[in-house]
């Protein structure tokens, strides 16, 4: 790596990068131990999401294409995608308005993967906004004026609380957003901290479980099918290795197909790199795990984060597309 990508990567990702939904550390894992097989290290964060390459992994999917997967966590997308760019990992998972600001800023990344998507229905998707149940806000509108714990601030999060504001007919402008992590949301709603909450899975079960109730489905309000996530890569691995992305992207391609086909798989995987309950895991909501990268999705979530002034104009995601 050029010392001057590498200076100008860590300049633009210290100054704009976002965490990702989520973050904790994991072992690494998932060698085969092919000596004749590239080795290839993953960028994750150990969450729902991500259960696909794992079961890729389990399934001999990137073993048969020469490849030895390993995975390794990082401390969500701003800690993955330095990673990806300096060569630490060949691949990293994100969510994709983290990855549009990057690129915006000049990082040089591509998408090689669809990750994961909205289930496209209202109160049963794998991310929700959820009040007390005692709370007298009965809908995205009456958020506005209301404090609303997301994971990061200007990120995914608060762009899509706003497209679920305005659907509801409130004032997006008028809610405050705090930044709290995923595993704390759960209590802070509870202790009255914050009005609301916007979590993921296993976070919407475990808030529900407390008695929590679903006052919007922010994902479902920005666009049916959003597409939150992605598997991605450096411009530099692209241009030196294309062979080793192309048999990459296939993996991920056949292990998003598995996935998709086999939600009990999915569900039986997430206790090999999570923490998550056996009881809360059985029950939880699945996101969709697409092949096609949607770019649809891509244009709009591009178009919200320059709206939201998270990027000074609106990507041509042409430039994050293989």
């Amino acid at each position: 790596m050029r010392a001057t990508l590498k200076a100008a990567a860590a300049a633009a990702l210290a100054a704009v990068l976002l965490a990702a939904c989520g973050s904790s550390e994991t072992p690494e894992s998932g060698a085969t131990g092919d000596a004749a097989a590239d080795n290839v290290k993953v960028g994750v964060i150990p969450i729902v999401d991500v259960a696909p390459l794992y079961l890729g992994i389990k399934q001999g999917f990137f073993s048969d294409r020469g490849m030895n997967v390993t995975t390794e966590a990082g401390q969500g997308g701003a800690a993955i995608v330095p990673g990806v760019v300096s060569g630490q990992f060949q691949f990293g998972f994100s969510n994709v308005t983290s990855l549009i600001i990057a690129r915006s800023k000049g990082v040089p990344l591509k998408i090689v993967a669809a990750g994961n998507s909205s289930t496209g229905e209202a109160g049963k998707d794998f991310s929700e906004v959820l009040v007390k149940a005692d709370s007298p806000i009965q809908s995205a509108k009456d958020l506005a004026g209301k404090t609303v714990a997301i994971n990061t601030l200007k990120n995914i999060g608060d762009t899509t609380i706003r497209q679920s504001i305005r659907k509801a007919g409130g004032d997006p402008t008028a809610v405050k957003f705090v930044e709290l992590p995923f595993p704390d949301m759960p209590a802070a709603l509870q202790e009255g901290r914050v009005d609301a909450v916007w979590v993921v899975e296993p976070f919407v079960t475990i808030a529900r479980d407390q008695g929590a109730r679903i006052v919007a489905s922010n994902l479902v309000d920005t666009s049916p099918d959003t597409q939150i996530a992605a598997y991605f890569t450096s411009e530099q691995l692209q241009q030196q290795d294309p062979d080793l992305v192309k048999r990459f992207t296939e993996a991920m391609n056949e292990s998003l197909e598995y996935a998709a086909a086999n939600p009990d798989a999915v569900r039986g995987v997430l206790a090999d790199y999570t923490k998550i309950d056996e009881d809360v895991a059985n029950r939880l909501v699945l996101p969709k795990f697409p092949t096609e990268i949607n770019e649809t999705s891509l244009e709009l979530l591009a178009t919200l984060a320059a709206e939201e002034k998270l990027t000074d104009a609106k990507l041509d995601i042409a430039q994050l597309l293989p």
